[in-house]
């Protein structure tokens, strides 16, 4: 992805029609679960490590996850389900420190 707030370099109007911002439009190459053990070295070296590559991986992630679950016509309680363990899970492992028995414990 080129600048934030752009279309990325690779996407073309005239060969990929309208743009889909959960779609890759970057060379294609073999999934990781495709990838042989001795050639996962190589897998990782072709992978582009930028922190604007970065947010392009999080941003379509985000984009696909909201067109399965979030901008259907009947989405129900399952995003917001998502949501909400994503974020406990999340204030779990924050806090972890603070509620931890062994950091209050007298007999330790």
């Amino acid at each position: 992805m080129g600048i934030f707030g752009k279309y990325p370099r690779e996407y073309n109007p005239k060969v990929h029609g309208p743009y889909m911002p959960g779609r890759f439009y970057g060379k294609p190459d073999t999934p990781l679960g495709q990838v042989k053990l001795g050639e996962l070295g190589a897998w990782f070296a072709r992978r582009n490590k930028s922190p604007q590559a970065a947010w392009g991986a999080v941003h379509r992630t985000y984009w696909r996850w909201a067109a399965n679950n979030l901008h259907v016509r009947n989405s129900g309680f399952v995003p917001f389900g998502q949501a909400a363990m994503v974020m406990s899970i999340a204030f779990f492992f924050l806090l972890y420190g603070e509620r931890s028995w062994h950091k209050h414990c007298k007999y330790h």
